[in-house]
């Protein structure tokens, strides 16, 4: 960001600290602009957010703090982690979807109409053991199903290609389907079975995205469903993209954890979707994915089993 060059201009402080006040709050831009030890127009406020955001939506940025592991060293340390802490090997990360409400936006009104009778982004983060944000896509309508983001995103693709030589995978919940880099829960596990271990460690590990989303969001409350971010599809997303780059920040400087009301933790749960199973049953090449998927998850089952008491 350029540093001022007339004396009514802001600060690069000022401008970072009224964008930091917005996503923080969820206020919108005249109550920011309002706060005591201040004033500013509605469109200075305006101003100073889209500034911020697009530096922290440069890719310096976005490369600097969303940072997927690209070499095996790094796989290699984020399975270890996941490992010592929840016992389950082969970890690269829990994925989920969420829902971040927008206004009614211009254009393609119905890719973001989501079940729950509102408008949103419908986004999906991959978190490591630490609750590190290692991936975030807020670029899909909340009409898309989590499963449908996750068969068409890059990462899918770069996971399968990386089992061919390694025991890797992402932890989803029953939302998306089983496959060989996807082990989901099984719901219907009798007790005291390998299978109801097995989802015992699944969904205590899976957790981890769930809260780090619930962290994402304590942090940043823009970002909670009755906020509602009043902005395109496009700079919404760009808004997400931001406070996921500020939360990783908070996690290396150890950034005190906030905490959301009953209130306010109630009411996102009622807004946020309760999505069914995912459909399994689908025709050609699907089927091979989800017989190589139960193979997977049996083994992991079997070797989960075998060392409970260790």
């Amino acid at each position: 960001m350029k540093s001022p060059t007339k004396s009514t201009d802001l600060s690069v402080e000022t401008k970072v600290l009224t964008a930091l006040s917005f996503y923080a709050t969820g206020s919108y831009q005249r109550p920011t602009g309002n706060i005591e030890g201040h004033s500013m127009a509605q469109q200075t406020v305006s101003s100073s957010i889209a500034q911020v955001t697009a530096c922290l939506n440069s890719m310096e940025m976005r490369q600097k703090y969303i940072s997927f592991p690209s070499t095996e060293q790094e796989r290699n340390r984020i399975k270890t982690e996941f490992y010592n802490k929840f016992n389950i090997p082969g970890v690269l990360g829990c994925i989920d979807c969420t829902h971040i409400a927008i206004v009614r936006p211009a254009e393609n009104e119905e890719r973001y109409y989501c079940r729950k009778h509102y408008h949103s982004l419908n986004v999906q983060i991959v978190c490591d053991a630490n609750m590190n944000i290692t991936s975030v896509d807020a670029s899909n309508g909340g009409a898309s199903h989590d499963s449908f983001i996750w068969a068409n995103h890059p990462l899918k693709a770069h996971l399968d290609n990386l089992s061919e030589t390694q025991n890797i995978w992402f932890l989803g919940d029953s939302g998306y389907p089983l496959r060989k880099t996807m082990m989901t829960p099984i719901i219907d596990a009798a007790p005291n079975t390998p299978e109801a271990h097995y989802t015992y460690l699944h969904v205590r590990t899976r957790n981890t995205v769930e809260r780090a989303i619930g962290l994402l969001k304590a942090r940043f409350r823009c970002l909670l469903v009755h906020r509602v971010l009043h902005y395109t599809p496009r700079v919404a997303g760009s808004i997400v993209n931001a406070c996921v780059i500020l939360h990783n920040i908070c996690n290396r400087v150890n950034t005190p954890v906030p905490q959301l009301s009953h209130e306010e933790v109630t009411l996102e749960a009622q807004l946020q979707l309760n999505l069914s199973r995912a459909e399994e049953g689908l025709p050609g090449s699907a089927n091979v994915e989800l017989q190589r998927g139960h193979a997977t998850r049996h083994a992991l089952i079997q070797q989960l089993w075998e060392r409970r008491h260790l």
